[in-house]
């Protein structure tokens, strides 16, 4: 358990610096939606280009990302039918509230608890790679084509359609990740003067990312009766932190018959918190910032005793 309290101290903690600078405004008014952007722009498309080209594709390509990317997809698809049908959202919302209820944490709390709970970083690299490849530029795609500058008013078909096309072929994330996909499959590795600047950025994007989370909290109540969508919030909340690890633990269990330490992996995942960056993607495209705000920081607190309860169950 030293592992699963060592990510959530750095979480807090971060967390807790952007909420005292949000406070203090020490970086000025507008310092959450610069950071944001900082991270959208560049360090998230750095840190997705350096992880690919360095990464062993050998390892992306098992089961453990059929069992991560297929839950993922199959609780967002939850979501959206469930959101869509019942609380009447738009594309939009229901994009992020998707991300909201299975985008995993998979760097900065996944990767320790990999470390130092599992003893195996490997379970954790699939399903990093699958939500930096596939998931994250289905969800930008979707935003892409639907989200249109307000001062337009109504979305145009003509508009609509010219997003879809143009919109994901030059969106920062997605560039960065199909290009180091490209890079890593041809086996050219750039020069360490290309690749060390490459690596700084990216080592940013997760702390810049819990410290523009930490910048939203300020001077805001979660869960606000009257401010924030209290129902999409519980759902998507209980989407991650209850049905994806018993989702997870059936697809593992009796669908490729894992047992023991691989079960108990495979389900300590799925039960790790919403990541930040989806309040990144909701920030950029000004969509469901209260939700996906609200979603990361209960899910971080609600997965604390999730996972306990999976260690003594499982372990």
């Amino acid at each position: 358990m030293s592992g699963v309290v060592s990510g959530f101290t750095v979480i807090f903690i971060m967390v807790g610096i952007g909420y005292v600078l949000g406070r203090t405004r020490v970086l000025g008014d507008g310092a959450h939606e610069v950071l944001s952007r900082l991270v959208f722009f560049v360090c998230t498309p750095a840190l997705l280009f350096h992880s690919l080209v360095t990464s062993d594709l050998s390892v992306i390509f098992s089961r453990t990302l059929v069992i991560a990317g297929g839950s993922a997809l199959a609780i967002g698809a939850i979501y959206v039918v469930i959101a869509r049908l019942w609380l009447r959202r738009a594309v939009p919302e229901l994009a992020i509230g998707a991300l909201s209820s299975s985008y995993v944490n998979s760097v900065n709390l996944g990767l320790p608890i990999a470390i130092f709970v599992l003893d195996d970083a490997s379970f954790i690299a699939p399903l990093l790679l699958f939500q930096i490849l596939i998931y994250s530029p289905m969800a930008l795609v979707t935003l892409d084509a639907t989200v249109t500058d307000p001062a337009l008013g109504r979305a145009t078909r003509r508009s609509t359609i010219r997003a879809a096309v143009v919109g994901p072929a030059t969106n920062p994330i997605v560039l960065g990740g199909v290009a180091g996909l490209i890079v890593s499959v041809i086996g050219w590795v750039p020069p360490a003067a290309v690749m060390e600047p490459l690596k700084m950025l990216g080592e940013a994007s997760v702390p810049a990312a819990l410290l523009a989370f930490g910048l939203s909290l300020t001077g805001v109540a979660v869960f606000k009766k009257g401010e924030s969508p209290r129902r999409d919030i519980a759902l998507a909340s209980a989407l991650k932190i209850i049905a994806m690890p018993v989702l997870v633990y059936v697809i593992a269990r009796w669908g490729f018959g894992e047992s023991g330490h691989e079960l108990f992996a495979q389900v300590v995942i799925a039960a790790l918190p919403t990541a930040q960056n989806v309040l990144v993607y909701a920030t950029r495209y000004r969509r469901a910032q209260i939700l996906a705000r609200d979603t990361a920081l209960i899910t971080t607190v609600a997965s604390i005793p999730a996972i306990a309860v999976i260690a003594l169950l499982l372990a």
